[in-house]
């Protein structure tokens, strides 16, 4: 991954987070309503708890596991982007380019 690409996955990242928050209670909501974006951020979630798996069993160093957790912060800033101009949903071009995204964070982590 490029150095550019990673700056611009931050600045997307802190975009997202200086521009409002989102409560538990709202995810939960939308995903009831939104299964495209409900079946992201299950990947997300499961990517983030195979993180933590590989890096306690020593497979993945803290910095990798630190760049994989601000890749899949960056998806999930996308996703939440992508879902602001539509009236909370995603097309499906945009779930394929996120799972094409969420594709390559995996291959990272391993098995």
């Amino acid at each position: 991954m490029t150095q550019g690409f990673k700056l611009a996955i931050l600045g997307l990242s802190l975009a997202t987070a200086v521009a409002g928050t989102t409560g538990a209670s709202a995810t939960t909501r939308w995903q009831g309503r939104h299964p495209r974006r409900a079946e992201v951020n299950h990947r997300l979630a499961h990517q983030s708890h195979r993180i933590a798996h590989e890096r306690r069993e020593g497979e993945l160093t803290g910095v990798q596991a630190h760049d994989l957790r601000a890749q899949d912060r960056g998806i999930r800033a996308q996703e939440r982007f992508d879902a602001s101009r539509d009236g909370g949903h995603i097309t499906p071009g945009e779930q394929a380019r996120l799972n094409h995204e969420e594709n390559g964070v995996s291959r990272e982590i391993g098995h």
